[in-house]
């Protein structure tokens, strides 16, 4: 896993949220929750463990506008909606036709306790993330979320024995966990694209090689 501040998907707008460098590639799959309905296509499907998704903000997992969307780059607010997700429901993506991912980037946001996502191939957990993880490494602090911390991770595979084919994020306990622009590869094996240097190792993964990488924030203006 690496993290930076992200990139902008057009330099002009820098009110969306951090995005994936791979953003206006099209080998890659991106979910920017715009329109407020539930995203996916015929390679990424996204469902919720308790039914349709909230679109009010009401403490309900669902895509929303509020200010606790993940900030951007330089932690600008973001004012697009993003998904929520609360303890009620998790969220649950899914790569279809027997295919496997080997790269997800997700911007994060107001990271706060009880911030989880996980990774599966088959049923089998792959790795898990939780907040003290992600917090840990995440460095943009934004005003408009009392300065709890943002980030964009990149998660990536080392070989096969780590792709993954599904993601399931969650809430334990009180708070929310907020991500926006979610970016996809789907690919068999190592992902090769522009893997940056780790500056430290933090660990490897139980099961398969996905290990979780530590860079310097990079920003783009």
């Amino acid at each position: 896993m690496t993290y930076s501040s992200g990139t902008y998907r057009d330099a002009n707008v820098k009110n969306e949220g951090a995005f994936s460098t791979g953003i206006n590639n099209s080998n890659y799959q991106t979910f920017d929750f715009n329109d407020g309905i539930t995203p996916g296509n015929s390679k990424v499907q996204y469902s919720f463990s308790n039914g349709a998704p909230s679109t009010t903000v009401n403490q309900k997992t669902g895509i929303i506008s509020d200010k606790w969307a993940p900030a951007g780059v330089n932690a600008e607010v973001n004012i697009s909606k993003y998904l929520a997700v609360f303890s009620d429901s998790n969220t649950i993506v899914e790569a279809l036709g027997g295919k496997v991912f080997n790269y997800f980037g997700f911007d994060a946001g107001a990271l706060s306790g009880g911030n989880t996502i996980e990774f599966f191939k088959s049923g089998t957990s792959i790795k898990k993330l939780t907040y003290e993880m992600m917090n840990s490494l995440a460095t943009v602090s934004a005003t408009q979320h009392g300065g709890q911390k943002n980030a964009f991770f990149e998660i990536f595979s080392e070989s096969e024995n780590d792709n993954f084919d599904k993601i399931v994020l969650s809430q334990v306990g009180g708070g929310g966990f907020e991500t926006d622009n979610h970016t996809f590869r789907i690919g068999q094996g190592a992902y090769t694209a522009s893997v940056p240097e780790p500056g430290v190792v933090l660990g490897l993964a139980s099961v398969g090689g996905m290990l979780l990488r530590n860079r310097k924030k990079q920003k783009t203006a």
